[in-house]
């Protein structure tokens, strides 16, 4: 089931009695979903990434900007100008072989987001303005994929899981319409501490790493 390196590998997971060898194998079956490969995305790949996960999805449209390394840890320097999906990709082969990365290097809309996400298990949504977050939500909703909901703002993160299959409530439950155009602003009006974007990241691969394992 396993090969000697990958014992090896996964022998910090595997040592956990809440893990073990049948839990290391569920993340390793598992695939995940993140929206965007900014500084939500960044931590979350990393995390998920090492720990096995079978697969990945990355969708994000955007190319690398030199503003975006205060806080979108996965690209460098040399990677401005690049795709972001491309620059995540390269680091996360390097990082681990096991975890096949699929790129989706476009805008997730009403056209293609159902299509792109039944493939999935788990949906992270690390995307940057409200009308993508709702689209997510209503798709994750309907395909009854347990949605990771992360923004963050200044100094303030938020963290949410909605979990459709299992009669959880959803994220317009919470919050029913859309707020208007320009009350809310974005990270690039208002500002972000790099380390909330990491923070929150990192605690959305968490949260999914306990829905593959079912812990927590």
């Amino acid at each position: 089931m396993f090969t000697e390196k990958q014992i090896f590998r996964y022998s910090r997971h595997i040592l956990l009695p809440e893990v073990g060898v049948a839990g290391q194998k569920k993340i390793q079956e598992a695939r995940v979903f993140i929206l965007g490969a900014g500084g939500l995305g960044s931590p979350a790949l990393y995390y998920l990434t090492a720990a096995g996960v079978k697969e990945i999805g990355v969708a994000d449209a955007d190319e690398v900007d030199l503003s975006n390394l205060q806080r979108q840890i996965i690209h460098f320097t040399d990677d401005v100008g690049a795709p972001k999906t491309e620059s995540a990709k390269l680091k996360l082969n390097d990082l681990n072989p096991d975890t096949t990365i699929t790129t989706y290097n476009e805008r997730i809309n009403a056209d293609n987001a159902m299509e792109i996400l039944k493939g999935y298990d788990i949906v992270l949504d690390g995307s940057d303005n409200f009308p993508t977050r709702y689209l997510l939500n209503d798709a994750s909703f309907f395909l009854r994929k347990v949605l990771v909901s992360g923004s963050i703002l200044r100094f303030d993160g938020q963290l949410t899981v909605f979990d459709a299959a299992n009669g959880s409530a959803c994220y317009r439950c919470l919050y029913p319409e859309l707020p208007p155009a320009g009350m809310v602003p974005t990270c690039q009006e208002a500002g972000v501490l790099g380390v909330v974007a990491g923070t929150i990241g990192v605690l959305q691969a968490q949260e999914a790493l306990k829905v593959i394992l079912g812990i927590g």
